[in-house]
Order: structure tokens, then sequence, then C-alpha cells
């Protein structure tokens, strides 16, 4: 009998370039659609297969889930939703019939909503006071944003991290304009290079190349806030892009994305809470093109589809991502979060 077999974690789709399109002026919310359709084609049976989802996007303050639908085929002989620790929605299925692919194509609609107007970069807690908060005292209450604060299994805490964002990292330095600049620096510095690297990829390797993907970028930018003491998640999504000028959109041409997320204690905006995301692949925060799906400590901890199997052989992946502006309302001017 053969071995169990571990399925590599699908890995984000990294041939196309990730360019945010610029929110309009005068536009604070957009609906949006996503398909997302992950593809595995086996050389051999797998007879047995224990597989874990994390495709529904997140739903709160900022971003309302409207529509969401998965279909597996083949048909799942036990599945399951539950809630993860970070608050991600994930599906557990199990199929105990042999079978030798696996289709999972996830449809969403969301309406996201711009949660920085009003961001103010210059005020807020400073780096120093935000450090402080978070450093270990004894009998101090649990902060839950300390969760954020360690290395974790794809971001290990490196002093050649540290080193590079203290330059901008100053304790007497605003928080959230220092992450800004510091976004800014990692967009300068390293090249967006798609298939130069793969989710094994160490950090520090991608840091003394200077190049890599979206989620190369976001790594290393929760290895260099963590590594001056701040606390700061992943976030993995989707993003709208534009096809090339005078191109149709292409069907599955475009790609799942990630950023991160820092913790700022009263940044004082109701829509994003403490937090403040930050998409270093394109120098920008965030806005109404982004769909958030899940967050957690790094890439492994929200994998859009993993899984167990046995029997299989080798395989071929194929991943296809397709978003959709379904229309986007005029209301009023929000501040310009974008960076030069």
């Amino acid at each position: 009998m053969s071995e169990p077999a571990k399925v590599a974690p699908t890995a984000l789709p990294s041939e196309p370039e990730v360019k945010a399109i610029p929110a309009s002026d005068t536009t604070t919310t957009a609906r949006l659609s996503v398909e997302h359709e992950t593809l595995y084609k086996y050389n051999q049976s797998v007879e047995q297969a224990q597989h874990i989802a994390c495709l529904r996007p997140l739903s709160d303050a900022g971003q309302a889930l409207q529509i969401f639908e998965m279909s597996v085929s083949p048909t799942p002989s036990q599945h399951s939703t539950r809630r993860d620790s970070h608050g991600n929605s994930r599906a557990y299925f199990a199929l105990h019939a042999a079978h030798t692919s696996l289709r999972v194509v996830a449809r969403s609609q969301v309406q996201v909503q711009s949660r920085y107007v009003g961001l103010k970069p210059d005020a807020g807690p400073t780096c120093g006071e935000v450090r402080a908060h978070l450093a270990y005292r004894a009998q101090a209450p649990f902060e839950p944003a300390s969760e954020y604060l360690y290395a974790s299994p794809y971001v290990p805490v490196h002093e050649a991290l540290r080193a590079y964002a203290a330059a901008s990292l100053q304790d007497d330095r605003p928080l959230a304009e220092a992450t800004i600049e510091l976004m800014s620096r990692i967009h300068a510095d390293f090249d967006y290079a798609p298939a130069s690297t793969d989710i094994s990829t160490p950090i520090l390797d991608v840091f003394e190349q200077r190049k890599g993907v979206c989620q190369d970028f976001a790594h290393l930018m929760l290895g260099c806030l963590r590594a001056c003491g701040l606390a700061a998640r992943y976030v993995s999504g989707y993003l709208l892009t534009l096809p090339p000028p005078g191109q149709a959109p292409l069907v599955g041409a475009d790609a799942s994305h990630a950023w991160i997320s820092v913790w700022i204690p009263g940044l004082g905006l109701s829509l994003a809470e403490d937090w403040l995301d930050l998409d270093p692949t394109n120098d920008c925060v965030p806005d109404i093109h982004h769909v958030r799906v899940a967050h957690g400590r790094d890439f492994g901890d929200v994998t859009p589809l993993r899984g167990v199997i046995r029997g299989g052989g080798h395989h071929t992946l194929l991943v296809r991502v397709t978003t959709r502006l379904l229309d986007e309302p005029v209301l009023n001017t929000p501040f310009r979060t974008n960076v030069a």
C-alpha cells in the first residue's frame, strides 16, 4: 500500500505582473466578483484525500461578502466549515473514492469600501510608543496583536532585516508614516520578477537577491517589522488588474495577491480598526480594488488549498483567477493613500 503523500500548498500564481489600479478620486466603494479555480491532475489514482481550503473572503465593516460558493469535483464524501484562530473561514473536505483529478472553484462577490479615508500618516503613536506597548511586562494584560510580533515558519527574524528597517522605524517617528516609508523603500530597492522564487525561498535569499514576487515582499516586510519589535500580519487576497492597452480582459489571467497589515493602536479609522494595510509590491495603501480573503502570521496560515493524499504519483497544477469590476458607485472624495 502506498504511503500518504503531502500535497504542496498551492502557491500564488506569479506570471502576470501584479499592479494595482489607482482608485478614482471620487469613489469610495466598489463591487467586485472573483472566480478562483484550482485544478490538480494526477498520473495515478488518488485513493484517499483530505483537504483544507481558505478561499472565502473576509466580511467585516470595510468589506461585505455578498455571495460565496465553492464547488469541488469529484463530490467530497465529507465536508465542513469553521473559523480558525485568526478569524478566517476554512473549508474541510475529504474524498474517499479513487480519482485522478481534483477541481475546486470558488466564486465570490464583495462590496469593498475605502477603509483609509482620512488617514493621517504623520499623526498617531510613534514607533517607540508601540514598541514599548508590545514589549513583555510581567502581569501585563494580554494584547491579541502580539500574536503577530514573533517569528513564524516563513518569517524568521534576522538582524539584517532589523538593520535595513531601522532607518525608517525610528523611535520618534509616527508609526504610520514610518511604515509607509519602509514600504516605499522595499518597492524601490527590490525588483518584481515573476518565477524568480517559489514559496520555499527563504526571505534572506530574497533580501540578498533584491527580487521576488508579492508573497516574498510581504514576508520580507513582515520580517523587517517584527525584527524591530512591531506586530504585523500577512494578508492574502485578490487585486483587480488592467489588461494591456487595447486588449480585452483575459479569463483566468489575474492572480492571487499578498500584502501586509501593521498594528497601530489608536489609528482612528472605524473601518480599519487598528490595522494599516500596506502593499509593498505596488507601493500603495490598499483601496477598493484589493479584496481581502484571510490574514495570519504568514502564507502558511492562509494557503488557498492544501491537503494530504494517498497515491496520486506525479501531479500537475493549474490555477486561474479572474477578477471583475461589477460597479463602482461615485460617492465622495477620499484621502489619497497612494505613495509617490
